[in-house]
């Protein structure tokens, strides 16, 4: 299904209560560099019980969901912590889970999937982007599959942050959300733009996977260049075809930065608020510690916090993984 319109803000708000009980309303705290191109905002959603903002939308999508499908078992498609959110609300509800994950997926991450008690398939990357694609892994298609990216009921359940953003600095001027698929990125803009349609969304990605920004420039979906990296909650060859048209009407640009600033980003987070990012989530106040959104109140959206302690490590000796 396309998501061609902005996801209604009674869905976003029906969301918040729904999930309520599962997700923290996480902390918006300022970054501590007096220096930085603007007034730079932390959105903390690396402290949701799972260490990543997907605890939100995959709870939301679950609790809307046909109990009896459910009961039969759930899988997802996942870098890592969409396999966590769709794990942790299936333990709660005492169903199977089983996460579809790159090969190339951390250890923390993997370690975290099972200490949840879903099981893992690992495939390569050109598989796992087919079942992203397609809504389907065949091996698993009796069981109920929850799309980690343009589920209407999983974008809902992301827009709630854009809600909790805007009563704690309704005067900010952008908001920065790293890309992935584009399921949190739009799910904020539909609260933000529903509620203060002056304040822009930016998406930042990084350059070793940009595909939103190599759509932007060609005014259509287009096969950008992949390399893996330490940034690997994000980053892809292409932009999902159903997330286009939503992408494209709701975000104001793509901010793309190198694995440099990332790693630059994820060190800064560290020594100044002692915050612990993952790369992906570090890539939104890169953006914004480059004057990506302005000199204006700008918040960044810390998607998550799970990066394997060895990289981290380097990262904090000045090394990039």
């Amino acid at each position: 299904m396309q998501a061609r319109e902005p996801i209604p803000l009674e869905a976003i708000r029906a969301a918040r209560e729904r999930i309520a009980g599962s997700a923290v309303r996480t902390p918006l705290i300022r970054l501590a560099v007096d220096d930085a191109p603007a007034e730079i905002w932390l959105k903390l959603e690396n402290l949701q019980p799972i260490g990543s903002f997907k605890v939100r939308g995959a709870g939301n999508a679950m609790a809307l969901a046909d109990p009896t499908l459910l009961a039969r078992g759930v899988y997802t498609a996942s870098a890592g912590n969409m396999a966590q959110g769709v794990a942790w609300h299936a333990r709660r509800l005492g169903i199977p889970c089983t996460a579809v994950v790159l090969e190339t997926a951390p250890e923390t991450k993997l370690a975290a999937i099972t200490r949840l008690g879903a099981e893992i398939v690992s495939i390569p990357f050109d598989d796992w982007w087919k079942v992203v694609v397609t809504h389907r892994y065949e091996p698993l298609a009796d069981r109920y599959f929850i799309h980690p990216v343009s589920d209407l009921n999983v974008m809902a359940g992301n827009g709630t942050i854009g809600l909790e953003i805007l009563e704690d600095l309704p005067d900010m001027d952008a908001v920065i959300v790293p890309y992935g698929g584009g399921g949190l990125s739009c799910g904020i803009a539909s609260a933000v733009q529903a509620l203060r349609p002056m304040v822009k969304v930016y998406a930042s990605e990084v350059e070793t996977g940009a595909p939103l920004a190599a759509a932007l420039a060609a005014g259509t979906p287009t096969e950008a260049s992949y390399e893996p990296s330490f940034v690997d909650g994000i980053s892809s060859r292409s932009v999902l075809s159903e997330m286009w048209p939503l992408a494209k009407e709701l975000l104001a640009g793509s901010l793309v930065v190198s694995l440099e600033e990332t790693a630059s980003a994820v060190r800064l987070l560290v020594e100044r608020n002692h915050v612990v990012a993952e790369g992906a989530g570090a890539t939104s106040v890169a953006a914004a510690l480059k004057g990506g959104a302005g000199a204006g109140s700008v918040v960044c959206v810390v998607s998550g916090g799970n990066i394997d302690a060895a990289k981290l490590s380097k990262i904090l000796s000045g090394q990039i993984p």
